[in-house]
């Protein structure tokens, strides 16, 4: 199989075929991916979900990963070992075809650390990987590559279908899949002291580690005003608990890109988050009021300063996040991999 040459058809006629490396909707829980292929889909591409089976032998023209450990992290060491052994595969059938990788960089590296054979076989990704496509403009990519911007695209019209809840003055809410990164029992230890009237948080999200499950009940047995729903939720229930926050707080001791940000501004709540370059940016962007920053470490004091302020009186600007643009851009990035420049095979 050649990559194709010309605009978004090939010269048969046929659609220029995108693989993603995440499952279908019927196994994914993360509406970015169902948007991500319905907006590429909708820009006039043919897109297929992930299978092995399609991976190693289907048709494709672009092969277009995100998170990449995850496509070889199983438990057990026999699933473990044939995933690695399929990677492998994956990684020589498209050395042998020519077919290249795109990668989204959604994190600098990944939240869990994996083995020495895991990182050396996703340095060989990265190796073959020949454009990466960044959600902020502060993301750099391996000198030699292609890189291009296209931001994360928001929630606004996925949750659109759902009821929401009237805000709860004081409420503060935290939301997501509980990992150490995310700073939840620090934020549990920061609420103990706030003095806002009628002041209360809610944890939403499955823990990752037993340690942080025993540390949000703890805290909850202790402090009346504390709450939690300690696994994963629908997203029908998911817009009802953003929604029926004041406050949602974010307090990730590592924030390069969120999507639980922008999925709290798609549901119109304001947001505190750690003061970074990027939060910084996105904070311009959105429009004042929506964006709340701390520095340093999380403190009783800014959560009860995020709590004082005055809401919003305007809608946070997203515009520069509609999926329609970003399935277009997303294009624009594949068609640039597969224009002719001599021999398309990278060296592995």
């Amino acid at each position: 199989m050649r990559p194709r040459i010309g605009n978004d058809e090939q010269p048969g006629g046929e659609a220029l075929r995108v693989l993603l490396s995440v499952r279908g909707p019927f196994r994914t829980t993360n509406p970015y991916v169902v948007q991500l292929a319905d907006s590429i889909r909708n820009s006039g591409a043919s897109v297929q979900y992930f299978s092995w089976n399609t991976a190693l032998f289907g048709h494709y023209d672009v092969f277009h990963i995100h998170w990449p450990e995850v496509m070889i992290r199983r438990d057990g060491a026999l699933a473990r070992t044939a995933a690695r052994i399929r990677f492998m595969m994956l990684m020589v059938r498209l050395q042998l075809t020519g077919t290249p990788i795109v990668r989204t960089a959604h994190n600098v590296r990944a939240h869990e650390t994996g083995s020495r054979t895991e990182a050396a076989l996703l340095r060989w990704c990265d190796r073959r990987t020949r454009a990466w496509i960044v959600l902020n403009e502060l993301s750099t990519v391996p000198t030699g590559t292609d890189r291009a911007l296209i931001p994360h695209g928001d929630y606004t019209d996925w949750f659109a279908r759902y009821p929401k809840s009237d805000p709860t003055a004081g409420r503060l809410v935290s939301f997501g899949l509980i990992r150490p990164y995310k700073g939840t029992e620090l934020l549990l230890e920061s609420f103990t002291h706030v003095t806002t009237l009628g002041a209360s948080l809610r944890i939403v999200g499955k823990p990752s580690t037993d340690e942080l499950r025993t540390a949000v009940e703890s805290a909850a047995g202790v402090d009346n005003r504390i709450s939690a729903v300690l696994d994963y939720v629908e997203d029908s229930t998911l817009a009802l608990e953003i929604t029926a926050a004041q406050l949602v707080v974010l307090p990730y001791q590592n924030m390069h890109n969120s999507g639980a940000l922008l999925l709290a501004l798609s549901l119109e709540r304001p947001v505190l988050v750690p003061d970074t370059d990027i939060t910084r940016a996105l904070a311009n962007e959105v429009g004042p009021g929506w964006v709340h920053l701390y520095q340093g470490a999380l403190t009783t004091a800014a959560l009860d300063a995020a709590l004082a302020a005055p809401a919003p009186d305007h809608t946070p600007d997203l515009s520069a996040r509609k999926w329609p643009q970003l399935g277009l851009a997303h294009i624009d990035a594949y068609r640039r991999m597969l224009r002719p420049h001599g021999d398309q095979r990278l060296p592995s």
